[in-house]
Protein backbone atom coordinates (compact mmCIF):
# COMPACT_ATOMS: atom_id res chain seq x y z
CA UNK A 1 0.00 0.00 0.00
CA UNK A 2 1.46 3.59 -0.99
CA UNK A 3 0.62 6.00 2.34
CA UNK A 4 1.58 8.64 -0.51
CA UNK A 5 -1.50 7.84 -2.95
CA UNK A 6 -3.71 7.84 0.34
CA UNK A 7 -2.66 11.00 1.12
CA UNK A 8 -3.93 12.22 -2.42
CA UNK A 9 -7.17 9.97 -2.68
CA UNK A 10 -8.63 11.71 0.22
CA UNK A 11 -7.12 15.18 -0.40
CA UNK A 12 -4.66 15.09 3.04
CA UNK A 13 -2.79 17.97 3.12
CA UNK A 14 -0.40 17.59 5.43
CA UNK A 15 0.94 20.49 7.62
CA UNK A 16 4.70 21.33 8.08
CA UNK A 17 5.97 19.30 10.64
CA UNK A 18 6.41 21.52 13.79
CA UNK A 19 9.73 21.96 15.71
CA UNK A 20 9.51 21.85 19.56
CA UNK A 21 8.91 24.35 21.96
CA UNK A 22 10.35 23.00 25.22
CA UNK A 23 13.63 20.85 26.19
CA UNK A 24 12.74 17.58 23.87
CA UNK A 25 12.64 16.32 20.51
CA UNK A 26 9.44 16.18 17.92
CA UNK A 27 10.80 12.13 16.89
CA UNK A 28 13.73 9.90 18.35
CA UNK A 29 14.19 6.70 16.38
CA UNK A 30 15.23 3.46 19.01
CA UNK A 31 15.87 0.70 17.19
CA UNK A 32 13.07 -0.09 14.79
CA UNK A 33 10.33 2.15 16.48
CA UNK A 34 9.81 5.22 16.01
CA UNK A 35 8.56 7.67 18.85
CA UNK A 36 6.70 10.78 17.91
CA UNK A 37 6.24 13.27 21.11
CA UNK A 38 2.47 14.66 21.48
CA UNK A 39 1.67 16.76 18.65
CA UNK A 40 -1.38 19.33 19.97
CA UNK A 41 -4.36 20.70 18.02
CA UNK A 42 -3.47 23.34 16.02
CA UNK A 43 -5.90 24.12 12.66
CA UNK A 44 -5.22 24.98 9.27
CA UNK A 45 -4.75 28.11 9.76
CA UNK A 46 -1.90 27.68 12.24
CA UNK A 47 -4.32 28.45 14.89
CA UNK A 48 -4.30 26.38 18.27
CA UNK A 49 -7.94 24.62 18.93
CA UNK A 50 -8.06 25.97 22.30
CA UNK A 51 -10.64 24.67 24.79
CA UNK A 52 -12.45 22.15 26.91
CA UNK A 53 -14.52 19.29 25.86
CA UNK A 54 -17.73 19.57 27.17
CA UNK A 55 -17.95 22.91 27.93
CA UNK A 56 -16.11 25.00 25.33
CA UNK A 57 -16.23 22.24 22.78
CA UNK A 58 -18.80 19.41 22.09
CA UNK A 59 -17.41 15.77 21.42
CA UNK A 60 -17.05 16.63 17.24
CA UNK A 61 -15.08 19.98 17.96
CA UNK A 62 -12.75 17.09 19.99
CA UNK A 63 -12.96 14.88 16.87
CA UNK A 64 -12.03 17.51 14.42
CA UNK A 65 -9.01 18.78 17.18
CA UNK A 66 -8.17 15.05 17.18
CA UNK A 67 -8.41 14.56 14.07
CA UNK A 68 -5.58 17.47 13.22
CA UNK A 69 -3.16 16.09 15.98
CA UNK A 70 -3.01 12.99 14.03
CA UNK A 71 -2.07 15.08 10.84
CA UNK A 72 1.07 16.52 13.15
CA UNK A 73 1.84 13.25 13.60
CA UNK A 74 2.14 11.90 9.98
CA UNK A 75 3.82 15.18 9.30
CA UNK A 76 6.13 14.41 11.64
CA UNK A 77 6.86 10.63 11.06
CA UNK A 78 7.20 11.55 7.54
CA UNK A 79 10.20 14.37 8.50
CA UNK A 80 11.28 11.27 10.69
CA UNK A 81 11.85 8.71 7.88
CA UNK A 82 13.51 11.78 5.51
CA UNK A 83 9.80 12.47 3.43
CA UNK A 84 9.67 8.48 2.89
CA UNK A 85 6.13 7.61 4.23
CA UNK A 86 7.05 4.12 2.93
CA UNK A 87 9.61 3.40 5.64
CA UNK A 88 6.94 3.09 8.38
CA UNK A 89 5.90 -0.66 8.38
CA UNK A 90 3.07 0.01 11.53
CA UNK A 91 1.66 2.80 13.91
CA UNK A 92 1.48 0.45 17.17
CA UNK A 93 -0.05 2.46 20.09
CA UNK A 94 -1.66 6.48 20.09
CA UNK A 95 -2.26 7.77 23.63
CA UNK A 96 -4.57 10.69 23.27
CA UNK A 97 -4.98 13.82 25.93
CA UNK A 98 -8.31 15.09 25.79
CA UNK A 99 -8.86 18.24 27.97
CA UNK A 100 -12.61 18.04 29.38
CA UNK A 101 -14.87 18.86 32.24
CA UNK A 102 -14.93 16.70 35.35
CA UNK A 103 -18.26 14.91 34.33
CA UNK A 104 -17.18 14.35 30.28
CA UNK A 105 -16.96 10.45 29.28
CA UNK A 106 -16.78 10.49 25.55
CA UNK A 107 -12.90 10.59 25.61
CA UNK A 108 -12.72 7.53 23.06
CA UNK A 109 -15.29 9.43 20.56
CA UNK A 110 -13.16 12.24 20.83
CA UNK A 111 -9.68 10.19 20.31
CA UNK A 112 -11.29 8.54 17.49
CA UNK A 113 -10.41 11.23 15.25
CA UNK A 114 -6.43 10.83 15.66
CA UNK A 115 -7.24 6.86 14.98
CA UNK A 116 -9.24 7.80 11.83
CA UNK A 117 -7.29 9.80 10.05
CA UNK A 118 -4.29 7.35 10.94
CA UNK A 119 -6.27 4.41 9.34
CA UNK A 120 -7.24 6.29 6.33
CA UNK A 121 -3.15 6.76 5.87
CA UNK A 122 -2.03 4.00 6.49
CA UNK A 123 -4.74 1.53 6.11
CA UNK A 124 -4.36 -2.00 7.68
CA UNK A 125 -0.64 -0.40 8.99
CA UNK A 126 -2.41 1.84 10.60
CA UNK A 127 -4.82 -0.39 13.26
CA UNK A 128 -3.01 0.62 16.45
CA UNK A 129 -3.56 -0.03 20.59
CA UNK A 130 -4.49 3.07 22.39
CA UNK A 131 -5.22 4.92 25.38
CA UNK A 132 -7.71 7.72 25.45
CA UNK A 133 -7.26 9.88 28.85
CA UNK A 134 -8.88 12.94 29.96
CA UNK A 135 -7.11 15.89 32.01
CA UNK A 136 -8.04 19.16 33.12
CA UNK A 137 -6.16 20.79 31.60
CA UNK A 138 -3.02 20.49 28.29
CA UNK A 139 -0.28 23.00 27.31
CA UNK A 140 -1.35 26.55 25.79
CA UNK A 141 -4.71 25.68 26.45
CA UNK A 142 -5.31 22.93 23.67
CA UNK A 143 -8.22 20.81 23.70
CA UNK A 144 -6.32 17.87 22.41
CA UNK A 145 -2.92 16.48 22.56
CA UNK A 146 -1.65 12.98 20.74
CA UNK A 147 1.95 11.24 20.53
CA UNK A 148 2.16 8.11 18.37
CA UNK A 149 4.58 4.92 18.13
CA UNK A 150 5.36 3.30 14.95
CA UNK A 151 7.36 0.31 14.05
CA UNK A 152 9.71 1.23 11.19
CA UNK A 153 10.48 -1.27 8.02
Amino acid sequence: MNFEDNLKKNDIILPEAASPVGSYVATKISNNLLFISGQISIDENGNLIKGKIGKDLNTDDGYKAAKRCALNIVSQAKKACGGDLSKIKSCVKLTGFVNSTDNFNDQPKVINGASDLIAVVFGDAGMHTRAAVSTNSLPLGVAVEVDAIFELN
